[in-house]
């Protein structure tokens, strides 16, 4: 099972999906190598895209049992925001927005999987601006296998569309700007 002491947004639901030749084990979420990304309407006339480039946790993945047997929990830095531009990014850690200070992690704990070996949802609980409401994240297993290092990994990338009033950052950027996508890609290595 994992170790829900890391809790987490957005993120990582793709973890749960059943896979081909791996057992079940515990695997720690690789840092280096995994990602949030989020867009949302820029005045109803194009995109802004950013990415959380911090982002930790831990699954379990079993590709021989079934959807129960999958689990995650992740844990973003909600500081670690970036959209390629330093003042945004100032104010998108302000209290207009993410409020780092008050809310320094998002997090994503899951509670349930639906699906098969490929895709699926994942189910669970997102923390984010201090307000956890249940989600549904479309998943799917990206891959897994040894590594040059002698280890074994296990990839995943998932996707949401979350409105920002339910989390309490009702900053006003528009009626296009209401919802926004969240994609995540999670790779981790097995204990």
């Amino acid at each position: 099972m994992i170790k829900r002491t890391l809790g987490a947004v957005l993120v990582a639901a793709g973890l749960a999906i059943s896979g081909a030749a791996a057992q079940a084990a515990d695997y720690t979420i690789d840092s280096g190598h995994s990602f949030v990304q989020f867009k949302i309407s820029h005045i109803g006339v194009s995109w802004m895209i950013g990415t959380f480039e911090k982002v930790s946790g831990s699954f379990t993945f079993d590709s021989e049992a079934g959807p129960e047997e999958q689990s995650i929990a992740v844990e973003i830095d909600t500081a670690s925001v970036d959209t390629n531009h330093a003042e945004r990014d100032k104010h998108l850690r302000s209290a207009d927005f993410l409020d780092v200070d008050e809310y320094p992690t998002a997090t994503f704990v899951s509670t349930g999987y639906e699906g098969d070996g490929e895709s699926g949802v994942m189910t669970g609980d997102l923390t984010l601006h201090g307000v956890t409401k249940p989600i549904a994240v479309a998943v799917k297993k990206v891959g897994e296998g040894k590594d040059p290092w002698g280890g074994y990994r296990a990839g995943f990338e998932g996707s949401v569309t979350i409105t920002r009033k339910d989390f309490g950052m009702g900053y006003n950027l528009g009626p296009a700007a209401e919802t926004m996508d969240l994609f995540l890609f999670i790779e981790g290595t097995r204990n």
